[in-house]
């Protein structure tokens, strides 16, 4: 499976209300075959500009991380389900790469003694 990171800024609400709406999000991956790697908060801010969403506008928003591993089909019903959560402001999923190995980052055929006298 491939790994995602999803990045998804929250209207601001009360630290409970928080937790239930990240706590849905991740049960929603998890149910639908996910492997979640981990969960970070990037804290609360201003919002750059002001956001229309579900009949509101909103000026602040906490920002977080998740990292995870799911199918692409996994990925894209997390965000139909993201889109009609009242709480979430902007979903994003990026796909990351897989990490790159010593050898492949270097150039794997270069040797070490090629370079000393």
């Amino acid at each position: 499976m491939p790994r995602y990171e999803l990045c998804v800024i929250l209207k601001a609400m009360q630290r409970p209300e928080t937790a239930a709406v990240l706590r849905r999000t991740v049960e929603t991956l998890l149910e639908r075959g996910a492997l979640v790697r981990s969960l970070e908060s990037l804290g609360e801010r201003r919002l750059p500009y002001k956001i229309s969403k579900h009949d509101s506008r909103h000026t602040h928003g906490g920002y977080f991380s998740v990292d995870f591993h799911a199918s692409p089909k996994t990925v894209s019903e997390l965000l139909g389900h993201l889109e009609r959560d009242i709480d979430v402001l902007r979903p994003t999923v990026l796909k990351k790469d897989p990490e790159l190995s010593q050898a492949q980052c270097c150039g794997g055929n270069v040797r070490d003694d090629a370079f000393r006298e």
